[in-house]
């Protein structure tokens, strides 16, 4: 195994140290439970935190800041944060309007955040993210997984929460957003978690996993390599299903990288994407295109969608200053 590493039981902490480190006009340490969160509250809004296993940066540190999430708890690689990681960062969080918590649908994820929603004496309510469409059950997860369509759901509710709507209104938004979005995900390589010090899965050099988790999960079949238009249209076609989009209906594209893609493979995905879109009669309005829920170093790369209307537009193109999305 070659990472820059020192040991596997400091990784997270140290990393997210660096983090702050970076970017400590807009972020805070929390130590011991660690969390991240904003270096300057907001006031009079609900707080919004999330958080997962690490290993899918910039998801979900990244993404604490205005417009965004007000805290995020790291667990270890691929493993859930702690009920009290969880507690203490709502606690430190919130600001008078109660505390939302958005949730991969993983099960270690849903277990530590009912715990702490069941151990919070401060209002609070919760939203399930399971957008991946590849497979209804896996080893990790009673349902659909969350995957890159987090990264949505938490710039359209933060942007909501921001400019003042309630509890309610933000939960059943991340709601609306999560059931008008979906995420599959192709995987060239496997990664390699820390603890383990070995690939996660085997594939051969000829091969892809289709419909991969951002664990390694397996997805709905091992194929054969395959040319970019064909992996795209392979992508697309469930997504297109699930959502049943209208003709003329508006979207936005996110083209995600799983960490070891370089750039100029996702623009090129996401110019065969966007036209392969647009010859479905679809609208392609906003695009995100990057690493933005990874799999550690591992080469691959998922298509979301999301179909928008005009609210969920605004919302989108709302300010947001975090250390990995920033306009």
């Amino acid at each position: 195994m070659k990472k820059f590493i020192n040991s596997s039981e400091d990784l997270v902490r140290d990393s997210a140290a660096g983090l702050v480190m970076a970017h400590e006009d807009l972020l805070a340490l929390n130590q011991s439970p660690l969390f991240i969160c904003r270096r300057t509250p907001k006031q009079g809004r609900v707080a919004l935190v999330s958080g997962g296993g690490s290993g899918h940066e910039p998801l979900h540190t990244g993404y604490v800041g205005h417009g965004m999430l007000d805290a995020a708890c790291p667990g270890q690689v691929f493993t859930a944060p702690t009920p009290d990681q969880i507690v203490a960062a709502a606690q430190r969080v919130e600001a008078g309007q109660g505390v939302l918590l958005l949730v991969k649908n993983y099960a270690g994820d849903c277990a530590s955040f009912q715990v702490a929603s069941d151990m919070l004496e401060l209002e609070c309510a919760t939203v399930l993210i399971n957008d991946d469409v590849a497979v209804e059950h896996s080893t990790r997860t009673p349902g659909r997984r969350g995957v890159a369509g987090t990264v949505i759901v938490e710039k359209m509710v933060g942007a909501a929460a921001e400019a003042g709507a309630n509890l309610y209104e933000c939960k059943a938004l991340g709601t609306r957003v999560n059931t008008n979005t979906a995420s599959m995900g192709v995987a060239l390589t496997s990664c390699t978690v820390p603890e383990a010090g070995a690939a996660t899965f085997d594939i051969d050099s000829c091969e892809m996993e289709v419909g991969v988790g951002i664990h390694g999960e397996p997805g709905r079949h091992r194929s054969k390599m395959m040319p970019a238009d064909d992996i795209v249209a392979l992508l697309l076609e469930p997504l297109l299903a699930d959502l049943s989009l209208s003709p003329g209906r508006s979207v936005l594209l996110h083209v995600n990288g799983f960490g070891g893609t370089p750039l100029i493979e996702l623009h090129l995905l996401n110019h065969i994407a966007t036209q392969r879109l647009r010859s479905a009669g679809l609208t392609v309005k906003r695009w995100l295109v990057g690493n933005h829920t990874t799999s550690l170093e591992m080469a691959g790369a998922s298509l979301t969608l999301t179909a928008l209307d005009d609210e969920l537009t605004s919302l989108w193109d709302a300010p947001v200053t975090t250390a990995s999305l920033r306009w």
